[in-house]
């Protein structure tokens, strides 16, 4: 994230916050009072599904700014859970609005982190639409440097690409990918 960004984010914080992994931060439908500077860790913006798969909206890192999408709303469109331990800056969501209307350098640095987020989710939707698992992995894969998480992450990339743990780790095994400088 820009320096405008971060800087102000420390300025608006009322404190920082810890989360164990898998500790819901909110919940859909919850009100809006804060939205939360992710520090540490990885939390996951997600929507439970009918037939009980998770769709991951978001996966949001140190750096990320976790509800972004709900400034100007009065309650979260999904929930927010923590992936790994987490650490983050909590933001009063009315702080970053009245800065938004009163500070330009801050509203530029906001749009253009949106607009970066959007290009993010742009791509989660590509992935989506592609059919099978190896061309989910391959197109995953590609945006990232051709780099996998940890292995204690995988569970958390199926979600974020839409298919079992169990289908990802077949595929993995396809590819040899469990070697252990890719897996630690």
């Amino acid at each position: 994230m820009s320096d405008p960004l971060s800087d102000r984010f420390l300025e608006l914080s009322t404190g920082k916050a810890s989360f164990a992994g898998g500790q819901h931060i909110f919940n859909q439908d919850d009100a809006i009072t804060r939205l939360y500077h992710v520090r540490a860790g990885a939390i996951h913006l997600v929507r439970y599904q009918a037939d009980g798969n998770v769709a991951v909206l978001q996966r949001a890192l140190p750096g990320m700014v976790l509800g972004e999408a709900s400034v100007f709303s009065s309650r979260y469109h999904c929930d927010a859970v923590a992936v790994t331990n987490s650490e983050a800056l909590v933001i009063p969501v009315n702080s970053v609005r009245r800065l938004l209307r009163s500070d330009h350098v801050f509203a530029e640095a906001w749009a253009s982190y949106l607009s970066h987020q959007l290009q993010q989710a742009r791509k989660r939707a590509e992935i989506a639409s592609l059919k099978t698992v190896a061309a989910r992995l391959s197109a995953w894969l590609a945006w990232n440097d051709g780099l996998l998480p940890s292995k204690g992450e995988w569970k958390s990339l199926a979600d974020e690409i839409g298919v079992s743990a169990e289908a990802l780790y077949r595929e993995l095994a396809k590819r040899g990918k469990f070697f252990s400088h890719e897996t630690s």
